[in-house]
């Protein structure tokens, strides 16, 4: 069980709204109007461990204690939740900070690796110093779990049902963990598909759910740092809707991930350890 606890103070309950309103002339059938449309919202995010900055990100203000977690986890901070022994969100005259306060074991690796660097919202290596750092080797995944590919599309389905945050504004990404198991999912919207990802791993987290035992979904394409942070989950099965990279396939292979790409209604294509799935 995790000892972290979540700060419920009134400086975190005046985080920014994740949307806002803004006034738009829009061009239809060659006649102009002024109208209003709904857009995400774009934050500074620091992630502060034992007050000291790891990294700065740009992502939708929403879910931040998942986002803190699951950013500690797939970044290789802290093996897992319980080393976060406290976590507090506050509101900062430039953004947000996610403070969180680390087990005293997990404090000198933290102080090895620190960024200050802002990340802008679509990059998973920003800050990143070295060549070694961006291609660090992973743990191979012990989960090999296999499904169908109705189950497949059950997920992507479900995910797609699940946007709120894009059917609002129709520019954020999404991620999710689906159980085959129960059915049950776990969605996560950001700006950032990294982001909205490593919200999926801390809400994962935080609930004590393997994420070996269901799928990872994305709405966006298969690129290296999605892989990595897929296999510090310890997910064995990934699925989105859009192509991979060569980079990603290779690491994803040598991770034991089952990385399924181009998912629509009339099919997919699966580009590693096509074995574990079969039809529906």
């Amino acid at each position: 069980m995790m000892a972290m606890e979540i700060c419920g103070c009134d400086m975190a309950s005046d985080l920014p709204s994740p949307t806002s309103r803004v006034f738009e002339t829009s061009w239809r059938r060659g006649t102009a109007q002024n109208d209003t449309r709904i857009v995400p919202e774009e934050t500074a995010i620091a992630l502060v461990y034992d007050k000291a900055t790891e990294a700065v990100m740009m992502a939708t203000p929403a879910d931040l204690e998942d986002f803190g977690v699951g950013f500690s986890l797939t970044e290789g901070i802290v093996q897992s939740a319980g080393e976060i022994r406290d976590l507090e969100v506050v509101r900062h005259p430039l953004g947000v900070e996610v403070r969180m306060e680390l087990a005293a074991a997990q404090r000198e690796k933290a102080d090895t690796r620190r960024r200050f660097r802002a990340g802008p919202a679509g990059c998973g290596l920003c800050g990143i110093e070295s060549l070694e750092a961006a291609m660090r080797g992973l743990p191979r995944v012990r989960a090999s779990l296999r499904t169908d590919s109705e189950t497949i599309h059950t997920a992507m389905r479900a995910l797609s049902g699940r946007q709120e945050l894009n059917r609002e504004t129709r520019a954020v990404h999404a991620a999710a963990f689906y159980a085959p198991e129960d059915g049950s999912i776990v969605v996560r919207e950001d700006v950032g598909r990294h982001n909205a990802l490593d919200k999926v791993a801390g809400a994962l987290a935080r609930s004590n759910r393997r994420a070996g035992d269901g799928i990872v979904v994305l709405t966006s394409r298969v690129s290296v740092e999605l892989v990595q942070k897929t296999a510090m989950m310890g997910a064995s099965v990934l699925a989105a809707i859009s192509a991979p990279t060569a980079l990603a396939l290779r690491v994803a292979e040598e991770a034991g991930i089952c990385v399924i790409g181009i998912v629509r209604d009339d099919g997919m294509e699966v580009f590693t350890y096509p074995e574990r799935i079969t039809r529906g």
